[in-house]
């Protein structure tokens, strides 16, 4: 059976940012703080170093429902057993990776245009990160950022819900929401920080708070 997610304070897992405390204790205490999704990504690694990672992971998490969601490598998820795998447009085909990891995995794909959103089969895909919303670098390849206007967009056009991606902070809480996004994705805003767990309790009480804000209007 598929686990139950929540969007609201996706954390992307980068392994040098976390370098100083090390994957596992980041994420032990950003789960602490409030991280609802953990996606564990390295793009240099092989399949066989992440699968030794996400078994580090999966022992932080275990009991917290929390999903671990795999980044690109479907051999690596289905290793693992992770709750979930995410793959940009460019990684595989996306009824490829469904048929490989089968019924009950999470399945995420990243959408940066409306036609990409659009065409998203809610059969197939359980939720879409939409963005660029602003530059990053932890992602320096990253196409052109959309801003909240065209995040809004995206979201419009996503039939699934959509976490939104890069260069958010708390500050960003309310846009975000407004603009329709179940969530949102983080990296340097809570990896590499001096204290993880307080990072991402700054930016789930400013989402919770957000929320708040829009249900007495």
């Amino acid at each position: 059976m598929k686990k139950p997610f929540d969007l609201s304070l996706y954390l992307v897992l980068d392994p040098d940012l976390c370098d100083p405390m090390g994957i596992a204790e980041t994420t032990r205490a950003a789960v602490a703080g409030g991280v609802t999704m953990v996606q564990l990504r390295d793009k240099r690694a092989s399949t066989a170093e992440l699968v030794e990672m996400g078994r580090a992971l999966q022992a932080v998490l275990a009991g917290t429902g929390v999903p671990l969601i795999v980044n690109d490598d479907v051999d690596a998820a289905i290793a693992l057993g992770a709750d979930g795998l995410h793959v940009g447009q460019d990684d595989c085909d996306v009824r490829s990776a469904r048929e490989r990891i089968g019924p009950d995995m999470i399945l995420g794909i990243s959408a940066e245009t409306e036609a990409l959103a659009a065409a998203i089969d809610p059969a197939i895909v359980d939720y879409a990160g939409v963005g660029p919303v602003f530059a990053t670098a932890t992602k320096p390849d990253h196409k052109q950022p959309v801003g909240l206007d065209g995040l809004a967009r995206l979201v419009a056009a996503s039939p699934v819900p959509t976490v939104a991606i890069s260069g958010l902070k708390a500050e960003h809480a309310t846009s975000v929401l407004a603009a329709g996004a179940g969530g949102l994705a983080v990296v340097s805003a809570i990896c590499g920080k001096p204290d993880p767990r307080r990072a991402a309790e700054e930016i789930a009480e400013a989402i919770a708070a957000a929320r708040e804000d829009r249900k007495r209007r």
